[in-house]
């Protein structure tokens, strides 16, 4: 039996993970009060209640009895109850953004700022994140994305590895992503914006592929690239790094960066981890000269 504990910050996700969770079969309780999780769990290990699993919601909406949990969570572990917590995250310009587009109040802003309600709750419950067995970032995430994360762990049984890997390609005149944690100029490739049958084309065209990817330096530039990549990321998950943005730039984002960027994320699909890519300027060009 599993017995999945859903918490984590107020806008993070956590009514799509439980019902998500109910979805595939899961008892569900969301808000439960803390007092009341030790009698349940004795209920949920009940044979005659005839589930199989069980998840309920527990966060800020618990006030002040939420201090309280990490004795009832020691009550579990002695009465041999195993659990899993699941913390769902955000930054918090995306938790304010999505107040905003919901036009929902913090349960801690008080009638104030919505940003100091998320830093009060974070301090509360801080705790949890540190106890947590997996936790998902949803910042960048898709709803569908971060099903597919829960399936991962609770349907299919897949190890987690609570990192996620963006691959982008960007344009340095617009700029480096300032959500980059590693950065690379490919600028020292052949640039097929010099030829103006290639000028139109993106990285994401054969011919521009052919013309980057011909140069010598290029297949010795992206098995380094790659084998570095795969050496950083436990030791990022050692850490506790849930999310990893690669950025890799040309002048324009258009050419080469999209061709390098296209072939670090196809060799590290095979990964277990969760990998995504995402071209940030392929398109800026045309909108800049008004093409």
């Amino acid at each position: 039996m599993r017995f999945v504990i859903v918490t984590g910050m107020s806008g993070a996700g956590k009514s799509t993970a439980l019902k998500t969770l109910e979805d595939a079969g899961f008892f569900c309780v969301d808000n439960l009060p803390v007092m009341l999780i030790e009698k349940f769990a004795d209920i949920a290990h009940d044979d005659k209640l005839e589930v199989d699993n069980v998840a309920i919601g527990i966060d800020i909406r618990s006030g002040e009895a939420l201090g309280q949990l990490s004795l009832c969570l020691e009550e579990l572990k002695r009465h041999n109850y195993n659990y899993e917590i699941l913390f769902l995250d955000a930054d918090e310009r995306t938790l304010v953004k999505r107040y905003k587009e919901t036009r929902r109040s913090h349960p801690l802003s008080k009638g104030g700022r919505i940003n100091e309600g998320i830093v009060r709750e974070r301090e509360k419950i801080e705790f949890l994140k540190h106890k947590a067995d997996y936790i998902i970032d949803t910042t960048s995430l898709l709803t569908r994305e971060l099903k597919a994360e829960m399936e991962k762990i609770f349907v299919r049984g897949e190890a987690y590895n609570n990192i996620i890997l963006t691959v982008m390609s960007f344009g340095f005149k617009y700029g480096i992503p300032r959500d980059s944690d590693l950065v690379f100029d490919v600028r020292f490739l052949p640039n097929p914006y010099y030829d103006l049958d290639l000028r139109p084309l993106t990285g994401n065209d054969e011919k521009v592929v052919e013309m980057v990817s011909g140069c010598e330096e290029y297949k010795e530039f992206m098995d380094k690239l790659y084998d570095m990549i795969k050496y950083l990321l436990p030791h990022y998950k050692k850490e506790g790094k849930n999310q990893l943005v690669v950025s890799l730039g040309c002048t324009g984002g258009k050419h080469r960066s999209v061709t390098v960027a296209n072939e670090l994320y196809a060799r590290l699909s095979d990964l277990p981890d969760t990998v995504r890519i995402y071209h940030r300027d392929i398109a800026k060009d045309k909108i800049v000269k008004g093409e």
